[in-house]
């Protein structure tokens, strides 16, 4: 589904977020029920809770050496303009544009050490969102959709009470975020508009004008009759099929009092929309997404473009990470009040990390053998670092992790599989991650 879009904002290819996602059109093979909830059991008995997750994408690429992975003894052309400072646990500096998140380091992890060799926009995207690499090389200004989207695997492995999305995208269509062979049915509701604004409304858990219920029941009934004639020329695998169920979670949204509650963000008091910033348009819709995870949505995305900073790197980040700065801050501060902390993941990343050395922009060119990630929630050891990269920023010195590291860690946390195989529209067997392992000191 796909709502309202905004303003178009582009990055160094071109690329606006009105972009389509490529989609396939069968659901894949997965475990049964039971087994899903056999893994559930063994779960709590480890004493851990499935998480929902808060996927924060800061599209573009943002400079770890300008946000958390500081190098103040560099050189100039490597450190550039700004300074550390001290964060709540000793010994810890992060920059000193991040000031509130500065105050809530011992609630999460940074990990200063994910690296992977695809320093492109689309293929890093890909990477980052699905934990698997394109298999063949792809423009930077491309969609990509060789693979489902973590959050695509959420919404058919995760039960959901009905009515609501399993799989939410706030601000605007990603280049990878689709479900590919798991079918439309398992593809995001991708939110754009406003939710600053007093007036935000979000149309697909809205009645179109002049529809009322009544009215709204007698059309699908008379599509279901037709339907049903047409489903004598069928196959068993027609696409058409898993139309269906993406037919019937959109009736179920749009009729649903429980999604209706989760999207009214004007029922917040004061207190906290300013938490996050009242006027700030990212703080607002993170703000949205732990209204969405509270409620029950497994997976929600945020998604920020605007941080493909080849050029004016300092300037643009001043303006920028005072914003992202509060929202995060504010997103930690409001989970960890509210008790959402222990069955709540949030996740801070981009596709890339940037160049060591500044260019003549001044600003730093794509770089993904180097970059940092900040994770909290879900049994995440808050005030800890793993990993490093070398003096320069460039590579990890120890600890390397990979993306796919990253999305078992994700999956075993929120009680799935990941050694699944699943059976892609061609009927070959497709891993839902290809190597990789659990990063051991997130617990």
């Amino acid at each position: 589904m796909k709502i309202d879009f905004g303003p178009v904002r582009g990055n160094c290819a071109g690329v606006s977020r009105r972009d389509f996602l490529k989609v396939g059109t069968l659901a894949g093979l997965g475990l049964t029920l039971p087994d899903l909830v056999r893994l559930r059991e063994v779960a709590a008995a480890e004493g851990r809770k499935p998480a929902n997750v808060i996927f924060f994408f800061l599209d573009g690429g943002p400079s770890h050496l300008e946000t958390f992975d500081m190098k103040p003894d560099a050189p100039a052309e490597i450190r550039g303009d700004f300074k550390p400072i001290e964060t709540n646990v000793p010994g810890i500096r992060i920059c000193e544009h991040l000031p509130k998140t500065a105050k809530v380091m011992n609630l999460f992890t940074l990990l200063r050490s994910v690296s992977h060799n695809d320093s492109n926009h689309s293929a890093g995207n890909h990477f980052m969102t699905t934990g698997m690499p394109t298999p063949i090389p792809v423009g930077c200004g491309s969609s990509v959709s060789y693979h489902p989207a973590m959050g695509a695997f959420a919404a058919h492995e995760r039960q959901v009470a009905r009515g609501l999305p399993p799989y939410v995208v706030l601000g605007g269509s990603m280049r990878s975020g689709g479900p590919n062979f798991l079918g439309p049915a398992y593809g995001p509701l991708v939110v754009d508009g406003y939710p600053e604004s007093d007036a935000f409304r979000v149309k697909d858990v809205s009645l179109p004008g002049g529809i009322d219920q009544v009215r709204l029941d007698a059309r699908r009934g008379l599509l279901s009759q037709i339907d049903r004639l047409q489903r004598v020329t069928e196959t068993p695998n027609d696409p058409a099929r898993a139309l269906d169920t993406y037919a019937q979670k959109a009736y179920d949204l749009v009729t649903s009092a429980e999604a209706k509650a989760a999207f009214a963000i004007q029922k917040e008091d004061d207190k906290t929309r300013e938490l996050y910033g009242r006027k700030s348009h990212i703080g607002q819709q993170c703000l949205l997404a732990r209204r969405l995870v509270e409620s029950g949505v497994p997976w929600v995305t945020v998604h920020w473009g605007g941080w493909d900073h080849h050029f004016n790197i300092f300037n643009d980040m001043k303006r920028m990470l005072p914003e992202l700065d509060t929202a995060f801050s504010g997103l930690l501060t409001d989970l960890n009040q509210r008790g959402l902390m222990e069955n709540t993941m949030v996740v801070l990343l981009g596709e890339m990390g940037r160049t060591p050395k500044i260019n003549s922009g001044p600003g730093r060119d794509h770089w993904g053998p180097g970059m940092s990630i900040a994770v909290a929630g879900a049994g995440c050891p808050g005030g800890t670092v793993v990993g490093q990269t070398e003096a320069d920023g460039s590579v990890p010195a120890d600890r390397r992790l990979t993306p796919q590291d990253l999305a078992c860690t994700l999956y075993q946390k929120m009680g799935i599989d990941y050694h699944k195989e699943f059976r892609n529209e061609v009927g070959r067997p497709v891993a839902m991650v290809s190597g990789g392992e659990v990063i051991k000191e997130l617990g």
